[in-house]
């Protein structure tokens, strides 16, 4: 009884597997998703754009706060990955390759930094509610994004002048890593 339900699982998946494979190859359906996804990421952008625009309306005496510096880099992340993918094809064809792995990493550290933006806005105003000094705050979200551009603009430098599978997996392991412990804290 088990077996042949074991049996009739895997004939199923490999129904599913031959649809996979078929929707894989198949570049007008790959260039769906990525339209639709441009789309999608496209929608987030000009929501963020709205936001920084409703709050500078509301707020201009202020000028460049945390949250509008926030709304903004949400902005230049969306949009940025939006037009990615809409020129994906495109993007395959530029050479040399490096130029093509900074266009395709910047959205990430650009989000990095959102991110930790986000972080720092939420611990500045827990600093602020316990009457603790936010002074190491800025510092400290200066110093990771610089530590973090840096290691990144070395691996690009060190994939431009040896270009090397080994690096190209490092690079991405790095990102992977920071995005993961980013994620990880929640």
């Amino acid at each position: 009884m088990v077996q042949s339900v074991v049996a009739l699982a895997a004939e199923g998946l490999k129904g599913t597997s031959s649809w996979w494979e078929k929707l894989n190859h198949s570049p007008l359906w790959q260039d769906r998703i990525f339209h639709i996804l441009s789309g999608l990421y496209a929608a987030v952008a000009a929501v963020a754009l709205i936001q920084l625009v409703r709050i500078q309306m509301r707020v201009p005496e202020y000028g460049w706060t945390t949250q509008k510096v926030f709304h903004f880099l949400n902005f230049l992340v969306n949009g940025v990955r939006s037009v990615v993918f809409l020129l994906r094809r495109n993007l395959q064809k530029v050479h040399p390759e490096i130029l093509q792995h900074i266009v395709l990493d910047i959205p990430t550290l650009a989000f990095f930094t959102t991110y930790a933006l986000l972080v720092l806005f939420w611990a500045e105003i827990y600093y602020q509610a316990r009457a603790v000094s936010t002074d190491q705050l800025r510092p400290s979200f200066y110093t990771i994004n610089g530590i973090i551009y840096a290691i990144q603009v070395a691996l690009w430098l060190i994939l431009w002048w040896k270009p090397a599978r080994v690096v190209v997996v490092l690079s991405k392991m790095f990102f992977a890593g920071w995005q993961l412990m980013m994620f990880c804290d929640y």
